[in-house]
């Protein structure tokens, strides 16, 4: 078999090799998907502008995010229950990220710890942060991050109220599985998988047990997850996370020209324009729809980057033309990482930076820092 030439290869495979529950799991939108379905069709949409006779050579996708050096202008998103893609996916994934030379983003609802991530690389990853009603249990958390020395902290902004994704509720997504027949034959039916998850004592949520209040099993643990997501959240608690966390602060789920302005003058580094992948308000614009004009709402004051859709090099070329100073990718990497574990989250990195470049290139653009809405077509 040849190797995976595009992302939409890479989810073929993973789907083929991973549990129904936890490929759906990375795969669905909320309710009828709408929001999930335009953040890849509204970049579909914008064409390109193509250029010849130009010098193409010497190219640069080297850039900076929130003053870290990126090999290209793409990070790897949080992405809960990613060691459920693959055994220890989220230390297979850093450790990819980290040879490639783009930041990683471990996500609160992950499987392996903040300490498993640190045991395996050495540089610095980032954290991304869930708000608590437990302030306890969010104090320790940034207590963590900073022993672990991460050199930022993504707050996510947009998940005080969970929305309902219907396969997960079809599916009876648990971590680990329940053992129902329905689970048991999923499970048989990727031998490979299996293997994996019997090789690693990783399984559930390593952030949280063991180190938030008497939370010692999954069924103390499913509770106390439901009833703590905080509906009070509001700006405030930016400054209160700002000052204990001391370092670079990254705000996820903007989505509004109001919430920018907003998030600008909490003195945050950095917004992500993000819908969360289209997993919670169904019916929201696309992220790439909302780019422009939050982009041109908060100028320099902030430094802009997005999330959502991104399928392809071209689609963070898109991006960076429209104003965006770095990129997220979840799925693209959940695919790699459940096709292929480690060597398929390079793989995807691989084929996203050779389409960036190609498509830099034929756009007649040499280092991604000067690319800008010039190289976007005016249909």
């Amino acid at each position: 078999m040849t190797a995976p030439l595009t992302i939409a290869e890479l989810k073929k495979l993973a789907q083929r090799r991973v549990p129904k529950m936890f490929f759906q799991y990375a795969d669905s939108g909320s309710w009828t998907e709408s929001t999930y379905q335009a953040n890849e069709a509204d970049f579909a949409k914008i064409k390109l502008r193509q250029r010849v006779l130009v010098d193409m050579s010497d190219r640069s996708l080297a850039t900076s995010m929130v003053g870290q050096k990126a090999a290209m202008p793409v990070a790897l998103a949080p992405t809960g229950l990613t060691g459920m893609q693959h055994a220890d996916g989220e230390m297979l994934a850093a450790r990819a990220a980290e040879e490639f030379g783009i930041p990683f983003t471990l996500s609160t609802m992950s499987i392996c710890s903040i300490e498993d991530i640190a045991a395996v690389t050495k540089q610095p990853f980032w954290f991304q942060l869930y708000v608590m009603k437990d302030r306890d249990f969010v104090l320790n958390l940034i207590q963590r991050a900073k022993a672990a020395k991460c050199s930022a902290l993504v707050l996510t902004a947009d998940l005080q109220i969970l929305g309902q994704r219907h396969n997960d509720i079809r599916n009876g997504l648990s971590a680990p599985p329940k053992m129902t027949a329905k689970n048991l034959w999923q499970m048989a039916t990727r031998p490979g998988w299996c293997i994996g998850m019997l090789k690693t004592k990783r399984h559930s949520f390593g952030n949280i047990i063991g180190h938030a209040k008497d939370i010692s099993d999954m069924t103390t643990l499913s509770h106390w997850t439901h009833s703590q997501f905080d509906t009070k959240l509001s700006w405030s608690d930016v400054g209160w996370i700002k000052e204990r966390w001391g370092g670079p602060l990254i705000i996820k789920g903007i989505l509004d020209v109001e919430d920018a302005k907003a998030a600008v003058a909490t003195g945050a580094d950095a917004i992500i324009v993000s819908n969360h992948g289209g997993r919670q308000l169904d019916g929201a614009p696309s992220s790439i729809s909302m780019l422009p004009r939050i982009v041109d709402a908060v100028g320099d004051r902030i430094e802009v980057h997005l999330d959502g859709g991104i399928r392809s090099g071209q689609d963070v070329l898109k991006a960076m033309a429209l104003g965006a100073k770095g990129t997220f990718i979840g799925r693209p990497f959940l695919y790699g990482l459940g096709a292929m574990g480690k060597e398929g989250v390079t793989l995807a990195l691989e084929i996203i930076r050779k389409e960036l470049d190609i498509s830099m290139a034929l756009c007649g653009k040499r280092d991604i820092k000067t690319v800008n809405r010039s190289i976007l077509a005016d249909l």
